[in-house]
């Protein structure tokens, strides 16, 4: 996202792409039971982290209109 701050709250407001992104990345759904208990808050903050650098809804939600527009 070259450098642009990315807060939590940023992608707690975008939990349905996150979410559907940690599927569609990683095979991670969220809503497999305990699938967050038995893994580190490490483990989670390094994937989400991982979908800004990729091509993902996230990361495009968080990319202004006008880059998106220029790529």
């Amino acid at each position: 996202m070259d450098g642009n701050a990315v807060s939590w709250a940023d992608l707690l407001q975008r939990w349905a792409l996150v979410e559907a992104d940690l599927h569609t990345e990683y095979g991670i759904d969220v809503d497999q039971p305990g699938i967050l208990l038995t893994r580190t808050w490490r483990w989670l903050r390094v994937r989400i982290l991982g979908l800004l650098s990729a091509d993902t809804r996230t990361a495009r939600s968080l990319t202004p209109e006008d880059r998106h527009h220029r790529r």
